[in-house]
């Protein structure tokens, strides 16, 4: 997207009022409510989905944050599919912040996450696209003085019963001047655009270059900042001495912030350089000690204990307590990174009655009205836009507005417009991350080798705890993000307990790509595989039986193994494992090939994935959803770890964070399941599967069992020793 499809909230309602010749819809549809609110070439609601022009375009405005998910393709094809108008003359544009672009599920908010964008959005733009389509067959109807049931809309045009056609561009003179239906109905049949492989919208101008991302922003008169951070979460300046950065060229302005000391310049490296002259004394604070070695020893002795339940059937407890023959596993994962290959950024331009804010943002609504508290503003009085992100993964949607906030706080305190930039490492290095978590898990079998008993105790920071979401998502002290996929599992389990501790400290924890299936998944599907190999069972027909009652599960779990060639010949040194996951109203399995090289390094040759996301939109952006999560679950699943030691984070870049290269990447084949099912999500339930599946692998192959995360090469060969 060019940096003139860009629009502030203002600059929208201005130019809309001011445009002649062309038809905005405004679509308002908060929480189920049908009712539709109409504008005309005169009157323009800042809430529009829709405008048409007299040159034939049709512009979707996009509440959603593009970050390499597809959003700014598939939600316009939404409202296409409805509309019947020509794919070749749809574009889109980022909607500024307003109530009217609030989550249409998730409450007075703006926000992408959750795998929720189609999902949250089906209804709304459908139903803004079929209000469109209804106004321009009824202007031509008028026109030509016919009925309007006897016109159909196809292809950007109306066609009148004698086969005269008007095109849409030519009709919304008169369209706009009629009432927006208030049940407009949905089309019936077959599908001309939902389900095609449709070209993304936004790849030409991220193929030339022109598409503008948050660190791409300038502006006349911008000075570039970064922030020199405590090595120690929590840690304070004491006193700093700027004179060298000062002195240094292009070094403007050196000023105290919340987050430490910024140095402002007129470009980045100068910014940087000015940086290494700091002299800086820090006040460590209570954390200065933290390291992951004293936090596994808390959560052990933790696991230990009772928590608080968060599902009880059955007598688990006591059926564990009379076995004979249970069986007993411990499971741990690392803090991980988000990561994203653009670092955190955020451009302020403030004045004393406005600020203009702009960049990638996935939590618009909340860090605009922290930018506009600490700037002392109302939060209309923040023009914020959002531009294209490179990777999210729900980093930038922090609760906190973190990298919002030290912009605002920089821009205020040296009088100018500035780009924030951190480094990879200074997001590395301050957080947030995907919580630590230590999973104690037991079971018992019935006497045809099933699960009779599961009590699972799961250790790991609450990513909602004393956050304003509190209040809303933890019930009963239970943060339900950090049980999900383990006190809702599908599988048939007469008795199961699962309990959780939340334990307190310094690190900064956030919602990470999936959630807490990320770490639910591998334990849930590991552990299932230990249990069928315990009652020498095939894996695959062992959850087959569990999952009878689900359908969705059961169906991608079939596929996924057809397709690979479950049960068939491999060449020799290799192995099959599988793993299957419903999240995000979505149904994933997952079955991977791997074998290891001579070093103990696992080598994943192969991933085959069946998808079940209900309704499609595009197959294309499923596919590629589902591959960029196997990638991204699997580099987590091979590499991925934050650790601490004294106090300070041990990893900082690509060099000490690895992510899989495309040298080490697997084949990967996507099945997607037809269905007329309501919409699931795709950006998130493609990572929970993966690092089970090559874990099951990996003992299908060596009868080596990994327990803890990422499967290094010494964790493997210790296995190894064990098997």
């Amino acid at each position: 997207m060019s940096k003139k499809t860009v629009m502030t909230r203002r600059q929208f309602i201005k130019t809309s009022a001011l445009l002649s010749g062309g038809l905005v819809l405004a679509c308002h549809l908060p929480l189920g409510q049908r009712d539709a609110l109409a504008a005309s070439d005169n009157v323009f609601a800042p809430n529009a989905f829709l405008r048409i022009g007299t040159d034939e375009s049709v512009t979707v405005i996009v509440n959603k944050s593009e970050m390499g998910q597809g959003v700014y393709t598939s939600l316009p094809m939404l409202v296409a599919e409805e509309l019947c108008c020509n794919w070749q003359n749809v574009t889109f544009i980022a909607s500024p912040v307003a109530p009217e672009y609030n989550h249409a599920q998730f409450g007075p908010l703006m926000v992408t996450g959750g795998s929720s964008s189609v999902r949250s959005e089906w209804e709304r733009l459908s139903l803004a696209g079929a209000a469109a389509r209804e106004m321009l067959v009824r202007a031509a109807a008028q026109m030509w003085q016919v009925e309007p049931s006897t016109c159909r809309a196809e292809n950007g045009s109306v066609i009148s019963p004698s086969g005269v056609r008007l095109t849409f561009g030519a009709l919304v003179d008169t369209a706009a001047k009629l009432p927006v239906p208030k049940n407009p109905k949905l089309k019936s049949g077959k599908k001309n655009l939902l389900g095609s492989s449709t070209k993304r919208l936004d790849s030409p101008a991220k193929i030339n270059g022109t598409a503008i991302f948050g660190i791409d922003v300038t502006a006349p008169g911008m000075l570039t900042a970064v922030i020199a951070r405590p090595p120690v979460f929590g840690g304070k300046v004491v006193r700093f001495n700027a004179d060298k950065t000062l002195a240094y060229p292009g070094v403007r302005s050196v000023v105290a912030v919340d987050a430490g000391v910024a140095v402002a310049a007129d470009s980045f490296w100068q910014a940087m350089k000015g940086r290494e002259l700091l002299e800086i004394s820090w006040e460590d604070g209570k954390w200065a000690s933290i390291s992951t070695a004293a936090m596994h020893e808390e959560y052990a002795r933790l696991a230990a204990t009772p928590g608080l339940i968060a599902r009880s059937d059955g007598t688990a407890e006591a059926l564990l307590a009379k076995s004979t023959d249970k069986i007993e596993a411990i499971f741990e994962m690392p803090y991980l990174a988000h990561a994203p290959m653009e670092p955190l950024n955020c451009f302020v331009d403030l004045k004393k009655e406005h600020c203009l804010i702009r960049t990638g943002s996935q939590f618009q609504t909340v860090d605009r009205a922290a930018a506009a508290k600490v700037a002392g503003l109302k939060p209309e009085q923040v023009d914020f836009e959002t531009t294209f992100l490179g990777g999210g993964f729900g980093r930038r949607a922090c609760t906190g507005s973190d990298f919002v906030i030290e912009a605002v706080q920089v821009a205020k305190a040296i009088g100018q417009p500035v780009k924030v930039i951190r480094t990879r490492e200074d997001d590395m290095r301050a957080g947030y991350y995907r919580p630590m978590w230590y999973n104690r898990v037991e079971a018992c079998l019935d006497k045809k080798g099933y699960p009779l008993a599961w009590y699972h105790r799961i250790v790991g920071q609450s990513i909602i705890a004393g956050t304003a979401f509190e209040p809303v998502m933890v019930k009963n002290g239970i943060d339900h993000t950090s049980v999900e996929g383990a006190s809702d599992t599908p599988y048939d389990i007469p008795n199961l307990r699962v309990e959780l501790h939340s334990p307190t400290n310094g690190v900064p924890v956030l919602w990470w790509r999936s959630v807490g299936h990320s770490h639910t998944a591998f334990v849930m599907e590991s552990f299932l595989d230990e249990l069928a190999h315990k009652a020498g069972k095939d894996p695959c027909q062992y959850r087959q039986t569990l999952l009878a009652k689900h359908p969705r599960n059961l169906n991608v779990l079939k596929i996924a193994a057809e397709k690979a060639g479950w049960g068939k010949p491999l060449p020799k040194g290799r192995a099959l494992g599988i793993a299957v996951h419903e999240s995000f109203g979505s149904f994933i399995a997952q079955v991977a090939e791997v074998s290891l090289d001579k070093k103990s390094a696992i080598k994943v040759h192969r991933v085959v994935c069946a998808v079940d996301c209900g309704r499609i939109v595009n197959p294309d952006i499923i596919k590629a959803q589902m591959e960029s999560g196997i990638i991204f679950g699997l580099s987590a699943a091979l590499y991925g770890a934050i650790t601490l030691k004294d106090g300070r984070v041990e990893q900082g870049n690509f060099d000490t964070y690895s992510l899989v290269r495309l040298s080490a990447s697997p084949q990967i084949e996507v099945h997607i399941v037809a269905s007329n099912e309501a919409p699931g999500g795709v950006g998130e339930p493609g990572v929970p599967p993966i690092a089970p599946a090559v874990a099951n692998a990996l003992f299908a192959l060596s009868g080596a069992r990994i327990r803890s995360l990422p499967m290094t090469p010494d964790k493997i060969k210790t296995a190894l020793k064990q098997a």
